[in-house]
């Protein structure tokens, strides 16, 4: 059941829709690196099959909500339900062999590995090697350039190879919930359409994806829903095209 919201919540809710059944739920999850309080007793959920974004200004604490579903960093408090089960205290490694993948803030690529052996390490977590390799061409369908490049290091590729390249890594995991951390970040305006596109067609081909992303109007046209996080606290949910004609969040976000 859905958890009751603190009393003295800030929150506004800009539609008020029944709430669909969940791939992934967060209940007043908080953060602290040492005494500063990363995030505050947040609450975000996520369908099968949508695509949710999370915007807010640097430092609010985005990639530390991505960073924590991942469970590469502990809440203080709070649960994360992931298909109806907590997993709030399970594993990096285990969380992936459930199906949550990420593709983080700054590619993060292996620069001395050549981009099959990236796209190759994605898959650390399976032993079907016949679908491993027919996986391997289906990235190469959605991303010709790193076809073209496959036994080229890692760190020779531009800055949009190597987004291409973190995404398709991801992939590699057959994930069902895919963990975007800024994927246009410093990247060329075409190059940006080039990898929305992209993840339009991960989206019409089934798999969730809950994106952060600093060009907030890009990533409210392409999800169904969004969330505004402000200094570790969300403040405003809603529809995504409810939020891209909020007066607020366009005099914050959409400029």
């Amino acid at each position: 059941m859905p958890q009751p919201e603190p009393e003295a919540s800030s929150k506004v809710r800009l539609a008020d829709k029944p709430k669909p059944s969940k791939l992934l739920e967060i209940n007043h999850l908080s953060v602290n690196y040492g005494g500063i309080q990363a995030l505050q007793s947040i609450n975000l959920s996520i369908a099968p099959g949508e695509i949710v974004t999370l915007i807010g200004a640097n430092g609010a604490g985005k990639t530390t909500t991505l960073r924590t579903i991942s469970r590469l960093v502990n809440p203080s408090s709070g649960q994360i339900l992931y298909q109806g089960r907590d997993i709030t205290r399970y594993s990096a490694a285990r969380v992936v062999k459930m199906g949550i993948a990420q593709s983080p803030e700054g590619r993060r690529v292996l620069a001395r590995q050549t981009v099959l052996a990236n796209l190759e390490l994605g898959a650390y977590t399976r032993n079907d090697a016949q679908a491993i390799k027919a996986d391997l061409e289906w990235q190469f369908s959605l991303f010709p350039r790193l076809a073209e490049r496959r036994q080229q290091l890692a760190g020779t590729l531009s800055g949009g190879e190597q987004q291409m390249l973190a995404i398709a890594r991801a992939m590699m995991s057959r994930p069902q919930l895919l963990l975007l951390d800024e994927p246009s970040l410093g990247l060329a305006p075409q190059i940006v359409r080039n990898i929305f596109e992209i993840i339009e067609e991960l989206h019409q081909q089934g798999v969730t994806i809950l994106l952060v992303e600093q060009n907030a109007n890009l990533a409210l046209q392409a999800a169904d829903r969004g969330y505004v996080l402000e200094a570790g606290t969300i403040t405003f949910e809603g529809n995504a095209k409810d939020l891209l004609t909020s007066d607020r969040i366009k005099q914050a976000y959409l400029g």
